[in-house]
């Protein structure tokens, strides 16, 4: 992508979650993943194929958009359970021009996480980009009902990702991470979680890891399902969209 800065990101680097872990949960996780998952994918395979086609007819360029993102995978150190940090590809339906140049998203997030940006109501209340001039017709309708994220269902059946858990990031945003904030990553990341639905665009960076480590800490299928509950009025009344 264009102006796109290189960030390297050690590929193994070992949390340890400040929960208790046990092998049930995440066995019954990974289960309900790829049932969901490959459930919605078949349900809304038609809608899928519409989407690509308006994507194709709307402006040049792929109908998926692939970008790497830094994620954890669960794995056992003896009888102590940890998290080995690494990056992973993932999917969205591409909602900007081909080749949009990243470094206006690079500069915000960094803003972002340093606590120099300030939500105003030029932005609706929210701590996200607005009026992007990169975002298309038919990209700026997928954001306003998340419909961009579907493809991360592909994710989910791969393992990279789950359905609930904190959202997976870009390298270049976890550059900034201070010691603390790292620990948001002992945990699958998700299509949607607790801060999706509860403070999606609408809280602070300090905030939002709070919620992280809120589910990381409170991670149970009774959470699980609770927040994908949650999710659909979350969706259908488009909260911190854009």
């Amino acid at each position: 992508m264009a102006g796109q800065q290189t960030w390297q990101w050690p590929s193994r680097i070992a949390l340890v979650a400040d929960r208790r872990e046990n092998n049930f949960y995440p066995a019954a996780k990974r289960f309900v993943d790829v049932l969901l998952a490959g459930f919605l994918l078949i349900l809304l395979f038609p809608l899928i194929l519409l989407i690509a086609l308006l994507i194709k007819l709307d402006s040049p360029g792929p109908v998926f958009f692939k970008q790497e993102r830094v994620g954890a995978k669960r794995q056992w150190l003896g009888k102590r359970a940890i998290w080995i940090v690494r990056n992973f590809t993932m999917y969205k339906f591409r909602s900007m021009v081909q080749n949009a140049d990243s470094s206006v998203h690079e500069e915000y997030i960094r803003d972002f996480v340093e606590g120099r940006v300030s939500p105003s109501p030029e932005n609706g209340g929210k701590f996200k980009l607005t009026n992007d001039a990169r975002v298309t017709r038919v990209g700026r309708l997928l954001r306003k009902f998340s419909l961009d994220e579907l493809p991360q269902l592909i994710n989910v059946l791969i393992g990279d990702m789950s359905l609930v858990g904190p959202r997976p990031v870009p390298p270049y945003e976890v550059a900034c991470y201070g010691n603390e904030h790292h620990k948001r990553l002992a945990a699958l990341p998700g299509i949607t979680g607790f801060w999706q639905v509860k403070g999606r665009c609408q809280v602070s960076f300090e905030e939002m890891i709070r919620m992280d480590l809120d589910y990381i800490r409170k991670a149970s299928m009774w959470f699980d399902f609770k927040i994908l509950f949650l999710t659909i009025p979350a969706v259908l009344s488009r909260r911190g969209a854009e």
